[in-house]
C-alpha cells in the first residue's frame, strides 16, 4: 500500500463579488493508494471556521478521516472553498475587514493597528458563489477521475454547499454522507435581492473560545484526548499563515462571513432527489449543540435540527445516526474512528446495519441499535 499526497490548484472563475471574473486556483488535497487500479472518488468538504485539512487530515495519530478512507481504497479529495484554508482569501489579509466588534482583541498584533470601520464593508462569499466552485472541483475530480459521479462527504455548514448541489446535480453525485449537518428548516429560499450584502469580511476565533465550546460539548470521560486541543488549534492555525501572526501568540482563525439560502424543508424535499437518486446518511453526537438548538432559536434562519432535515428529505433512501458521548468536533474525538468506519461502510454498502432507512443510535463501541 502508498498512500500518495498530491496537492491541487484547480483554476476557477470567481463568482465572490470582492474578486468576481478573476480566475482563481481553489486548494485541493488529493489522497489515494497508487496501488489500486480503479478510482472511486470522494470529495470532502469543510464547514464554516475549520480548513478543511485541519478537520480531515489531521496528521495526528488516527485522526485523520482522509486517509483512513484512502487506505480503504478511496480516491478521496479535500477542497477548501475561497475565504478558508488554502484557497483565496480575498479581504481577508487587512485587519480591518475584521468584524468591527472585534477588532479591539487583535493586539498586540498586528503591530500599530488601530480599529476602524472596513476598508471592503460586505459580507465575503455566497451561496452560489460557493456552489460554482463546488461544481469547478467535481467537474475536475470527474475528469481526472474518468468517472460520472462523486460521493460526498461534508462536515457541519458543508450541508448549506453539498446539499443544494446534490439536489441540482444529481448525475454528478453519487450519495451524500453529511456529519452534523447545519440545516436551518424554515430558512430561506431565495438569495438576496442585491449581493454584496453590507457588513464585513471576516470573524475571528481565538484558542481560549474554541476550547471552551468544544468542552461544553463533551462531558463524557475520554471525550476529548489529552492534548487534542492543542494538537487541533495547531492545524487550523497551520492553514492560516496571516491569521496565525494576530492577536495573542496562539493567533486567531480567521472565518469567512458569508450569505446562505437554497437549503430548508423546501429545497431538501425538491424533486425527491435526496434518498431518491441521491441517497442521504446523517450523522450527528449526541451533545452537539450546534445543529440542534435547544432552545429552539426565534429566528429562523439560526434554528438548527438534523431531525427536522431527515424528515424533510423526500426520498426513502436515507439514513440517521446519533452518536453517543459526541459534539460538533467529532473529527478529533473518541467516536472519530466509528465515523471512519461508518463512512467507509457507507460509501460501499450504501447501508447502516444492512438497512437503506431508518433512525439509529451508535454507542462508544460503534454498535448500533435501530431507535424504535
Amino acid at each position: 500500500m502508498a498512500i500518495v499526497t498530491i496537492d491541487h490548484a484547480v483554476p476557477h472563475t470567481s463568482t465572490v463579488p470582492a474578486n468576481a471574473g478573476d480566475t482563481v486556483e481553489l486548494f485541493v488535497r488529493e489522497r489515494r493508494d497508487t496501488s489500486v487500479g480503479t478510482r472511486t472518488p470522494v470529495l470532502m468538504l469543510h464547514g464554516r471556521s475549520v480548513p478543511v485539512l485541519a478537520g480531515f487530515d489531521l496528521q495526528h495519530q488516527s485522526y485523520s478521516w482522509a486517509e483512513a478512507l484512502a487506505k480503504a481504497g478511496y480516491d478521496v479529495f479535500m477542497m477548501d472553498l475561497q475565504g478558508s484554508g488554502r484557497s483565496p482569501r480575498p479581504k481577508m489579509d487587512d485587519p480591518h475587514n475584521v468584524n468591527p466588534a472585534q477588532q479591539p482583541l487583535l493586539t498586540p498584533r498586528p503591530p500599530g493597528f488601530v480599529p476602524g470601520p472596513p476598508s471592503y464593508p460586505f459580507q465575503l462569499t455566497n451561496s452560489n458563489s460557493d456552489r460554482d466552485e463546488l461544481n469547478a472541483v467535481v467537474d475536475f475530480i470527474r475528469a481526472e477521475c474518468g468517472v460520472e459521479k462523486v460521493a460526498f462527504v461534508g462536515w457541519s455548514a458543508a450541508a448549506f454547499t453539498m446539499g443544494p448541489y446534490a439536489v441540482k446535480n444529481p448525475t454528478k453525485v453519487s450519495s451524500l454522507f453529511l456529519l452534523a449537518p447545519i440545516f436551518p428548516p424554515l430558512g430561506t429560499s431565495n438569495a438576496p435581492a442585491a449581493l454584496p450584502l453590507q457588513g464585513f469580511p471576516t470573524f475571528i476565533g481565538g484558542k481560549t473560545g474554541f476550547d471552551q465550546g468544544w468542552k461544553a460539548e463533551a462531558p463524557c470521560e475520554g471525550q476529548r484526548a489529552p492534548g487534542i486541543v492543542d494538537v487541533a488549534w495547531d492545524a487550523i492555525m497551520a492553514n492560516d499563515p496571516i491569521g496565525s501572526t494576530w492577536g495573542p501568540p496562539t493567533g486567531f482563525n480567521r472565518i469567512r462571513n458569508f450569505v446562505r439560502w437554497g437549503w430548508n424543508n423546501t429545497t431538501a424535499a425538491q424533486g425527491g432527489v435526496l434518498g431518491g437518486s441521491v441517497p442521504v446518511l446523517m450523522v450527528y453526537g449526541e451533545y452537539d449543540k450546534q445543529v440542534n438548538t435547544s432552545p429552539p432559536n426565534t429566528n429562523p434562519e439560526l434554528n438548527f435540527s438534523v431531525p427536522a432535515l431527515y424528515d424533510a428529505v423526500a426520498g426513502s433512501h436515507k439514513l440517521m445516526v446519533k452518536l453517543a458521548c459526541a459534539g460538533h468536533s467529532v473529527v478529533w474525538e473518541m467516536q472519530h474512528k466509528n465515523v471512519h468506519n461508518l463512512s467507509k461502510h457507507w460509501l460501499k454498502h450504501l447501508k447502516v446495519d444492512g438497512k437503506t432507512h431508518g433512525v439509529f443510535d451508535m454507542d462508544t463501541n460503534g454498535d448500533l441499535s435501530p431507535v424504535p
